[in-house]
């Protein structure tokens, strides 16, 4: 299951970060607690260049989405897409709180938790919403970010979420061990308790019922903040943004951009 395998790549992922201009409120936070992986993870993308403020904007082409998918992974992929694009239109006129249910029903209903080595055969891989829905499968990351490109082009204010890295406690660890993990928070406003997307418990709670996660950092294309602050650390971070890219390109090549 998810926690298992996060305790297993964190083992592996412990050795000393790479240098970066991480924010020094969130090393302190992070080093003691030998959170090697995520650290480097930040500094991979502290560029809060999570989705340009574009692909909100963009007229996504569902055409060229539904000829990729039935190219690439066949008739039942396209029949998934078909929905993914009924859902999107149905949420436009809906209020947050049934935008944020349904974009996080959609995505735990359909897809199944797999490591990135199982799905993509890679250590880690951040998947566009057409792979996650060919795949049927994918790690925290992947439901993440399709919900988070959901809600955007269902028409919310990208500035209500954050894709956030967490410490995840749980019944299947030893006490005081935790895991790598990734949800999606919204806020109301940006000093709100947020509600907390996760495929590990599919339902959505406040963040003071979510006791077995603590906010490392969270981010968007806007900014990036650490742990639960209410004022981004950084808007003008410099990273390494060849996975973002990466991703972008990918998902501009599908027809969401």
């Amino acid at each position: 299951m998810e926690i298992r395998y996060y305790r297993a790549k964190i083992t592996r992922e412990t050795a000393a970060p790479p240098q970066s201009a991480l924010p020094q409120a969130l090393v302190k936070q992070v080093s003691p607690l030998r959170y090697g992986a995520v650290v480097r993870r930040l500094a991979a993308v502290a560029g809060c260049v999570l989705l340009s403020v574009s692909v909100s904007l963009a007229e996504v082409n569902f055409s060229r989405l539904q000829a990729v998918a039935l190219a690439r992974y066949g008739a039942q992929t396209v029949a998934l897409a078909a929905q993914w694009q009924a859902e999107i239109e149905a949420m436009k006129a809906l209020p947050d709180a049934e935008k944020l249910a349904r974009a996080n029903r959609f995505f735990n209903a359909n897809i199944r938790w797999v490591s990135d080595e199982t799905a993509w055969q890679k250590a880690d891989y951040w998947a566009t919403p057409l792979e996650l829905m060919g795949a049927r499968m994918g790690d925290c990351e992947d439901f993440a970010i399709a919900k988070y490109l959901t809600l955007i082009l269902a028409g919310m204010d990208v500035a209500k979420l954050r894709i956030t890295y967490v410490k995840l406690r749980g019944a299947n660890l030893p006490a005081m061990e935790s895991q790598a993990h990734m949800v999606l928070a919204y806020y109301a406003t940006p000093r709100a308790e947020p509600l907390i997307l996760d495929n590990v418990i599919p339902e959505i709670h406040s963040a003071s019922r979510r006791t077995d996660l603590t906010p490392i950092y969270g981010f968007n294309s806007q900014g990036l903040w650490v742990g639960g602050a209410a004022n981004p650390a950084s808007t003008e971070p410099e990273a390494r943004l060849s996975r973002w890219r990466d991703l972008l390109r990918r998902a501009a090549a599908e027809g969401l951009g």
